[in-house]
């Protein structure tokens, strides 16, 4: 998303209803640290970062992609920040790329990448996509045959930055950023890659501007990422995503960052990390927010 889209954002909306304004009580105990430790990015390696997900393949580094312009690529960074390749992926489109996610798939010997491709500034488009393909391996350098999961919304177009993949279930599911308050759409698995799927809305949370998403390993734990705030829950056993988002969420701590779109947990459940693009700032950070 474009600096000046930001700004207008920012001018135009509220990121949170009266219900989520207030962090919570000094006395509270938060799960994760609300100081994270920083590795700096080398300018240039990825300044417009709108999706991350902790690699499998690799342990000890993250996948990353690039919105709208970049090319359609992922790209594998260590924790310390270096670039360790670059993978194409064919027959895809970055019209406009806002968040990815590792997850199960067709295959349950395997785990596969998620790319969604649903960023809509201008709310102009009909249809959105989400990009499936089993997650790079370390002699990957091409994805030749992307699954391709076309949708629509049942109620008209909207501007979508966040993603979640219930990997109990398959199930992907939109989370709009420019409503009044953000709502969450449900594509149900199996989801087709010949015919236009037809999303189902789930909820409306209790707040706007919903840039990125993340699912925990363990399937028990959501954060949903606005530029400003970070909403936490924790997810009962065999509970609806509707039951679940529709409990008060608990605000995390947050460092601020230039353009922060990006959000995933760490595998092995012991924290989670955010990436912002660069914006107008001289570099970025991949921050690790450790849990308590």
């Amino acid at each position: 998303m474009s600096s000046l889209h930001i700004l207008l954002f920012l001018l135009s909306t509220s990121f949170c209803t009266s219900a989520c304004n207030k962090p919570g009580n000094a006395t509270d105990t938060l799960p994760f640290v609300s100081a994270p430790a920083a590795t700096a990015l080398m300018p240039g390696i990825a300044d417009e970062v709108s999706g991350i997900a902790d690699s499998r393949t690799t342990p000890g580094a993250i996948w990353i992609e690039e919105d709208s312009g970049n090319p359609t690529q992922v790209q594998l960074l260590n924790y310390t920040g270096s670039l360790l390749k670059k993978v194409f992926i064919k027959n895809a489109v970055n019209r406009d790329w806002e968040d990815m996610a590792l997850a199960t798939g067709p295959d349950n010997s395997l785990h596969y990448l998620y790319i969604a491709d649903i960023g809509d500034n201008n709310a102009q488009y009909s249809s959105y996509s989400i990009y499936r393909f089993a997650e790079p391996t370390a002699s990957t350098d091409t994805v030749f045959s992307p699954d391709k999961i076309n949708f629509q919304y049942p109620d008209g177009p909207h501007d979508a930055e966040a993603m979640l993949v219930d990997a109990a279930t398959k199930d992907i599911y939109i989370i709009t950023k420019r409503d009044a308050v953000s709502k969450v759409y449900k594509l149900a698995y199996p989801q087709s890659t010949t015919a236009v799927v037809q999303a189902t809305f789930v909820t409306s949370l209790s707040f706007t501007g919903a840039v990125s998403a993340a699912f925990s390993a363990n399937g028990k734990e959501i954060i949903i990422k606005t530029y400003g705030s970070l909403y936490y829950w924790q997810r009962g056993q065999n509970e609806t995503m509707q039951t679940t988002l529709q409990k008060s969420p608990v605000v995390l701590g947050y460092q601020p960052e230039p353009q922060g779109e990006a959000i995933c947990f760490k595998n092995d459940g012991s924290g989670f990390f955010t990436l912002s693009e660069r914006s107008f700032a001289p570099s970025v950070a991949l921050y690790f927010y450790k849990r308590l």
